[in-house]
């Protein structure tokens, strides 16, 4: 604490020459310079710069996205980079005529206006809003702290402040850095994990699960890398873990059993194939096609727009069934029955022939009709036919073929019996039998 104290005096003792040096005449004179320099790169900008700029790109042709935000972040800052410009001319045509201490403030606000522009523009190439204004405030922050020679004394009081944990001494300095690395190196690991995921479903001798499975390793991998090396980088013991790593195991062993049990029944489900994204599945009143496999849960697309989202560990331990596992092929069957009064080898022949007229049903295998048994007042029959896109749906296919049997009955006048019921009405004056 008694360092700390020093460090943040000798900052503070360092900020006030600074400031009070700014009060002698020729740097007051400076600043004066600065404003009206300001001032004029601000009406060339408007009246002059950015117009110009904005006409010259609606005529260019064929330019990449890249291209595109690098023109239009220049155009955007065109203000600051005649300002960096013009003072720079005004500091050396000051230390030509007087003395080049008497352009010194104007030289550094010239250099700290092209830094920052340098900076702002570079961190465009981050796609992270987040990452990318950490890392320009974090550069911003520095440049300015290094050109105004404030940079090592802030260090230093950043050193001194520190956190005990037992043996492991942390300090905000240590903290910052692991900060930035930590940041830097998760965006090149989101850089290159974009680049292998590309190249993998670019493969297409890979199977669907094959494929995200190999693409959920390579993203942790990238990640749980860059997360190593920028805790490495800056000398921390990955050994003092040890404490931290026994806590988690016994949260994870008290609450975090489904977390992990869903987790590990992901990587399950990618290596026995058993289910894949697009095959069709059927778990308890749900029915759907699989459209994505994450880490947590298995989302599920209904027929009717809804979404539901199962735990993978739903996937492994209760019974699913997968109309499209090993092929897409699937059977369905449909009963109904006609009057005695039919000829039961007609009705098969016909009731195949207009099953075959739906489009969805396959020529092979064919569709065919049995006599399943002598009702009470009907010949029950089953006609059988197969799909081979059950994620078309079911009851849709049930439909048109129900609705191509009934037409062709109605064509042949053959009846389907329905049951039915005489009621005899007695006027009032009628007479009861009796025995």
């Amino acid at each position: 604490m008694e360092a700390l104290l020093l460090a943040l005096q000798d900052l503070q003792i360092q900020l006030q020459n600074w400031v009070t040096g700014m009060t002698r005449p020729w740097r007051l004179v400076q600043i004066g310079v600065i404003l009206v320099l300001w001032g004029i790169s601000h009406v060339l900008a408007r009246r002059w710069m950015e117009p110009a700029l904005r006409s010259w790109m609606h005529r260019l042709k064929g330019l990449t996205a890249p291209q595109l935000r690098f023109l239009i972040a220049i155009r955007q800052r065109t203000r600051i980079i005649l300002f960096a410009i013009l003072a720079w001319v005004t500091a050396q045509v000051i230390g030509e005529v007087t003395w080049a201490s008497r352009g010194y403030f104007v030289e550094l606000a010239a250099t700290l206006a092209a830094a920052i522009t340098v900076v702002t523009i570079a961190t465009r190439l981050i796609k992270n809003s987040l990452l990318r204004n950490v890392i320009r405030y974090a550069a911003w922050a520095w440049v300015t702290l290094t050109l105004l020679g404030l940079w090592d004394k802030t260090k230093t009081v950043l050193d001194q402040a520190v956190i005990e944990m037992g043996e492991v001494s942390i300090s905000a300095l240590l903290v910052a850095k692991a900060i930035i690395f930590l940041i830097i190196l998760m965006t090149v690991a989101s850089w290159g994990s974009r680049i292998a995921v590309n190249r993998i479903r670019a493969v297409d001798d890979l199977s669907p699960s094959m494929r995200v499975l190999s693409e959920k390793v390579v993203t942790i991998a990238f990640y749980g890398t860059a997360i190593i090396f920028a805790v490495r980088s800056v000398g921390f013991d990955l050994t003092s873990l040890a404490v931290l790593s026994g806590a988690i195991g016994i949260g994870v062993g008290f609450g975090l059993q489904k977390v992990v049990s869903n987790f590990v029944s992901g990587f399950i489900l990618l290596l026995d194939k058993s289910i894949k994204p697009g095959d069709v599945i059927s778990l308890g009143d749900t029915f759907g096609w699989i459209q994505s496999l994450s880490a947590r849960y298995v989302s599920v697309v209904t027929r009717d727009g809804r979404e539901f989202l199962i735990p993978n560990e739903d996937l492994i331990t209760g019974q699913v069934v997968n109309w499209s596992h090993s092929n897409d092929l699937v059977r369905l069957d449909l009963n109904f029955g006609v009057s005695y009064d039919s000829d039961p080898h007609f009705v098969r022949k016909i009731a195949t022939e207009a099953c075959e007229t739906v489009d969805r049903v396959q020529k092979s295998p064919a569709p065919v009709c049995h006599v399943v048994g002598f009702g009470d007042s009907s010949i029950d029959l089953m006609l059988r036919f197969w799909i081979s896109d059950p994620s078309g749906g079911l009851t849709n296919v049930r439909g048109r073929v129900y609705l191509a049997l009934w037409d062709t009955l109605k064509e042949h006048d053959i009846e389907i019996p329905f049951p039915r019921r005489d009621v005899t009405i007695l006027s009032d004056n009628a007479h009861l039998p009796t025995d």
